[in-house]
């Protein structure tokens, strides 16, 4: 059973959550008490899943995707793979994650059985060298071994990032229309630190294909920040303008909140940081972006999962666990993958706001789903 260590858990956070522990029972924060007391909140209660069988390759819930990693896991022939790209929309959100989740199982693979992992990566290049869908998962599957099994910066990760960059342009050839090739390039002009004026005429060919293209944003984004190739107010400033951009029902809006995510560090600082007007700000437009989306939007799982860090951390604990109950089983997103335990880190986040709910009052019964 998942009982809330409280301690443990502020050791964890303490940097980020330190302002909303101290706070008052009274001004809405939580009383510690004893792991085990009857009095302990537990996660269990509201029928969250196990912090070993979250899922941490996805968002959120895919089947289709999950059912044919099986298969081709299991069977290492590649030919379910390519069949569900080629029926994939080349401009949807889908596309995109499928991509990216296919080239993670293979470097996994590789990882984990090196020399022999991701033989069905490798088969699937080499038996059918002019499909697209192949062609790009191995241009996104160099990109992951790159920051995976090399030093930023060193000779070994810029030949993977350069051998990336030519198997984009190929993945580019096989399907003009593809905003995909493209959305992959932006992780390689990133490590190879492509100058700005390269750097916006290849974001100009993404928009062309995929204006509203959240995930390429969010990859666009992480060029602008400071600790790559741009600043915290260049960041803001393409976060801004893309949110001001966005047609209805977009959650480009919610861009504002991942830059200020990509700069904590610098901003956590700040006297009450989860109460600051720019936070506010940040959240409501997240909030707001979440609430206008299409429920079946594919990242509308990535906005609920940073609005879950900002709200427990702004001590919004009712709102925290509507975001939890619409994602909880899958943390494939940001903040958690960064991590070297993503599931710790986010159960941590989710006890916190189990007993803050509780705390003010909330029970299973209460929580709408």
């Amino acid at each position: 059973m998942e009982i809330l260590w409280f301690l443990i858990a502020m050791g964890l956070v303490v940097a980020v959550l330190g302002p909303v522990m101290r706070r008052r029972a009274g001004g809405g924060g939580i009383r510690q008490v004893a792991p085990g007391s009857p009095d302990a909140a537990d996660p269990d209660d509201y029928e969250f899943v196990r912090q070993e069988d979250l899922d941490v390759r996805l968002p959120g819930p895919d089947q289709d995707l999950l059912d044919v990693l099986d298969v081709v896991q299991r069977t290492q022939d590649w030919r379910a793979a390519a069949q569900l790209l080629a029926g994939t929309p080349k401009e949807s959100e889908v596309r995109w994650q499928r991509v990216q989740a296919f080239a993670g199982a293979a470097s996994l693979e590789l990882q984990q059985r090196p020399g022999v992992g991701g033989a069905w990566l490798r088969a699937w290049r080499a038996d059918s060298p002019k499909d697209a869908g192949g062609a790009q998962v191995h241009a996104e599957f160099l990109v992951q071994q790159a920051w995976r099994s090399s030093a930023v910066g060193t000779d070994e990760f810029r030949i993977i990032l350069e051998e990336a960059r030519s198997v984009c342009g190929n993945a580019a050839l096989l399907a003009p229309g593809d905003p995909v090739p493209y959305i992959v390039e932006l992780a390689v002009a990133r490590g190879l630190g492509y100058p700005h004026e390269r750097f916006d005429q290849l974001w100009a060919k993404v928009i062309d294909r995929a204006p509203d293209h959240m995930g390429a944003h969010l990859a666009a984004l992480h060029y602008w920040c400071e600790k790559w190739h741009g600043s915290r107010e260049e960041a803001d400033r393409f976060a801004t303008a893309s949110a001001a951009r966005a047609p209805k029902g977009s959650l480009l809006a919610a861009l504002p909140l991942f830059a200020l995510y990509e700069h904590l560090e610098d901003v956590t600082l700040v006297r009450d940081f989860y109460g600051s007007a720019v936070v506010s700000k940040a959240m409501e437009g997240a909030l707001f972006a979440v609430h206008a989306a299409r429920p079946d939007d594919p990242m509308l799982a990535h906005v609920r999962h940073l609005l879950i860090h900002f709200l427990v951390g702004a001590g919004r604990w009712s709102e925290a666990m509507h975001q939890l109950v619409q994602v909880d089983g899958y943390i494939g997103a940001l903040p958690w993958t960064v991590d070297e335990d993503p599931a710790a880190l986010y159960a941590t986040y989710r006890a916190l706001a189990v007993a803050g709910y509780e705390a003010n009052g909330g029970n299973p019964a209460t929580l709408p789903r």
